[in-house]
């Protein structure tokens, strides 16, 4: 079976999340901790908790994905901000202990000029500081696509990350299909090469989740520009073979293209349309 779910608003609450979900036949979906440009977290509900707990149980959702502020940034030249990037992941994993066994995704950050060897210290050591051992919730990396300093726009520099993180057992990657193809990967004609070289430098079995988009932008052009299915330069035939991927086809897709909750239906039924039900 398809997993596949898009972004949804937490706004109306994690009972609310889990029903929209249900309305448009996706069996997951991402949702932002906070303020995904600011700082702001809604207080936690126990029983909203505990309601949207009962139903992803009784409809069989895989992970749920919890992504992280773009305000997060660890590896920033300024102190102040690599001190909200701890304290606000440190607050987000204590949070989804409200939701165990899920997974919480954070982009690297930029390294605002320090370099990137400078940039992938500063975010193995938040993570050392933060993760521990009893922690119910899997952290994840997600590819980039390369703007100004970004950390993350290729697999080695992910791994380099992993390697400087303690607690091994608690991290894994999100790949993005539109960031690696804008990062320059060819996910459209080389596909098994991207996915053996992600293989050779950091394993599949650290390949968590994929953020599935289509991008306005060709390949290599570092803009990270998302498109909805099929209407950008990786096109839904490729996206086809993407989602049927042996190595890909058992993880847990979701949607972050320009759409509202209509729109991500009307995906989810094209999705649904073209997955093979091996």
């Amino acid at each position: 079976m398809l997993k596949i779910g898009c972004h949804l608003s937490v706004a109306k609450g994690f009972l609310a999340m889990g029903k929209d979900a249900l309305k448009i036949q996706a069996n997951t979906f991402q949702f932002f901790t906070r303020n995904p440009r600011g700082s702001k977290a809604k207080e936690i509900n126990p029983e909203d908790a505990r309601a949207l707990r009962k139903l992803m149980e009784e409809n069989q959702f895989a992970p749920v994905l919890a992504h992280a502020p773009y305000t997060l940034n660890a590896c920033s030249a300024e102190e102040k901000t690599r001190i909200f990037a701890v304290e606000t992941m440190a607050d987000d994993l204590k949070r989804m202990e409200y939701f165990p066994n899920n997974y919480y995704n954070f982009h690297p950050g930029g390294h605002m000029g320090q370099g990137t060897a400078k940039g992938i210290e500063l975010i193995a050591a938040m993570l050392n500081s933060i993760l521990g051992p009893e922690q119910p919730t899997t952290v994840l990396l997600e590819t980039m696509a390369g703007k100004g300093t970004e950390v993350g726009r290729t697999f080695e520099e992910l791994r380099l990350i992993l390697d400087g993180v303690e607690l091994k057992e608690k991290m894994g990657v999100c790949l993005d299909t539109c960031h690696v193809f804008d990062a320059g990967y060819d996910i459209v004609d080389g596909l098994d090469d991207v996915l053996t070289h992600f293989d050779k430098i950091i394993g599949l079995p650290r390949l968590k989740a994929i953020h599935l988009n289509d991008s306005l932008n060709p390949r290599g052009s570092h803009k990270d520009r998302h498109a909805r299915i099929g209407e950008g330069q990786i096109g839904l035939e490729a996206i086809t073979r993407i989602i049927n991927h042996p190595a890909l086809r058992n993880l847990p897709f979701y949607l972050e293209t320009p759409n509202d909750l209509d729109g991500y239906a009307k995906e989810i039924s094209l999705l649904r349309s073209v997955y093979r039900q091996d």
